[in-house]
């Protein structure tokens, strides 16, 4: 399998990362809403990342903190299932060994998992407003998106363990996939963190 033909899937992570939802125009979006989401991202690990992805959903955001939250749970959730996607249709190329084949579904499993977990998260957060019992819930989202990276990790893990097995290409895919996931999970961890 030459780099060529896992060019599709490489260019799928690229689209979702550029594509904006259909959305206001950030001209027609309040300052107000737009300044809010520049400043939170700054705290995130990839405040670019986090702005490009969340500006989309200003005018739904509009200065909450908590809705900034489930908007950026959300993200990394579509960004996981894109991925999850692009695993599955890499696993039936031609060329792709058994041991691949095995690790790709590993990692299937590993961000179906994480995304579950990230659906907790977003439950979590929506609990959180008037909860009595708030700083127990804001630790449960903060568990729950930190094991989703976990989870996402363990994906790279069944790839790494044995470099020899995996062609260059393949690997290069998963981690480019595993990569956007991590970093829009983290993104949203650092905003939960924060509030």
């Amino acid at each position: 399998m030459d780099g060529k033909t896992l060019i599709f899937p490489f260019l799928a992570i690229v689209l979702f990362i550029t594509q904006t939802p259909t959305a206001a125009k950030e001209s027609s979006r309040p300052a107000a809403y737009t300044n809010f989401i520049k400043t939170k991202c700054n705290i995130t690990t990839n405040p670019s990342l986090c702005v490009k992805t969340l500006m989309p959903y200003a005018s739904t955001v509009k200065t909450n903190p908590r809705i900034l939250c489930k908007e950026a749970l959300k993200v990394a959730i579509k960004g996981a299932r894109s991925a999850s996607l692009i695993f599955w249709n890499l696993k039936k190329q031609d060329g792709i060994s058994q041991y691949e084949a095995g690790a790709i579904r590993d990692c299937v499993e590993a961000v179906k998992t994480a995304v579950h977990e990230l659906k907790q998260t977003v439950n979590t957060i929506g609990h959180l407003s008037g909860a009595e019992d708030k700083e127990s819930q804001l630790h449960n989202a903060i568990s729950y998106a930190s094991s989703a990276l976990t989870n996402a990790e363990t994906c790279i893990d069944g790839f790494s363990e044995s470099e020899e097995k995996v062609n260059p290409d393949v690997k290069k895919v998963i981690d480019k996939s595993i990569t956007v996931i991590k970093t829009l999970a983290s993104n949203a961890l650092s905003l939960i963190s924060d509030l």
